[in-house]
């Protein structure tokens, strides 16, 4: 377990944007933590580790956006929202499963903790924590 405070925005991404530059493809990130916390701004910061050229925004109401990374080993970010996941077959609707695992995806699961038992391969999990406006605390588990 590796503790981490960060002061802006900025940092979060930057923070992000540096473990994405360790991820080889295959990898499922959980994010948790409450409304606000600096979830997207995390995936976004993984995005442009990634080198994905898109506006990354919040899948609340798709469930999932999946986008191009112009990286030689991972060639797409999944990105899950599952707060309003509650059943496998819900995944499965969404085409999620056509994702999961695959050697040249990073798959980032906002609200994993809603669908820990549906996912069998093992995760990175990372918690952001409000420490006031701007400042976070980002646990990364794994």
């Amino acid at each position: 377990m590796k503790k981490i405070i960060t002061n802006n925005e900025k940092e979060t991404r930057d923070l992000a944007k540096n473990l994405a530059k360790t991820l080889n493809g295959g990898e499922i990130i959980g994010l948790n933590g409450e409304l606000g916390a600096g979830k997207t701004i995390f995936t976004k910061g993984i995005a442009e580790g990634l080198d994905i050229k898109n506006n990354v925004n919040s899948p609340t109401f798709v469930l999932m956006k999946v986008y191009d990374a112009e990286n030689k080993n991972i060639k797409k970010l999944v990105h899950i929202d599952a707060y309003r996941i509650k059943h496998p077959k819900d995944l499965e609707a969404i085409g999620a499963l056509d994702y999961i695992n695959r050697k040249d995806t990073v798959t980032i699961i906002e609200w994993i903790e809603n669908i820990k038992e549906i996912i069998s391969k093992e995760t990175i999990d990372i918690e952001l924590k409000h420490l006031g406006e701007n400042k976070r605390e980002v646990i990364i588990h794994g």
